[in-house]
């Protein structure tokens, strides 16, 4: 049987396979598309900036023996007015698909919580798509609630520099 894992910050080396994994989310959600060179590049900016966020990935051992990544949830910080302080927006959990089940989801979404409160942030926020059952299950099992605010997106044209 294999270890449960360890649950870290990621590195540069590690943005390979956590661009693929994202593939992997975006592929399921209604509103994004993958792009491995899109997410390489944001999540290196997050990786090079702890002020932008954390990155926590879960790492376990594979048949082999070896370490293997099989999931990862994204925290960025900003600053509420509304709250007058720091905050969080979590914007992406996901754990690799045969490696679904097991509590994985559950541990990453604590770490993050745990993060965010290590960070002094005062509120998380996420978004998930309307017919994701699972992952709704999943944050209200942890307290997070429906707003009444809903998400609208200006996408402007260009590429970052």
């Amino acid at each position: 049987m294999s270890s449960p894992g360890i649950i870290r910050a990621a590195t540069p080396d590690d943005i390979p396979v956590l661009s693929l994994l994202l593939a992997t989310l975006f592929a399921q959600e209604a509103d994004f598309h993958p792009d491995l060179e899109k997410q390489s590049r944001g999540l290196s900016a997050i990786v090079e900036d702890p002020d932008i966020g954390r990155i926590l990935l879960l790492q376990e051992e594979n048949a082999e023996g070896e370490p293997e990544i099989t999931g990862m949830v994204n925290l960025l910080f900003t600053i509420s007015t509304a709250e007058g302080g720091r905050v969080a927006i979590l914007d992406d959990l996901v754990v690799r698909e045969d490696r679904r089940g097991g509590g994985r989801g559950s541990r990453l979404l604590q770490a993050a919580i745990d993060t965010a409160r290590q960070q002094a942030c005062l509120r998380i926020t996420l978004n998930t798509d309307h017919d994701n059952a699972d992952a709704r299950r999943l944050y209200e099992k942890f307290g997070f609630h429906a707003s009444l605010m809903q998400p609208m997106r200006l996408m402007l044209p260009g590429k970052p520099s």
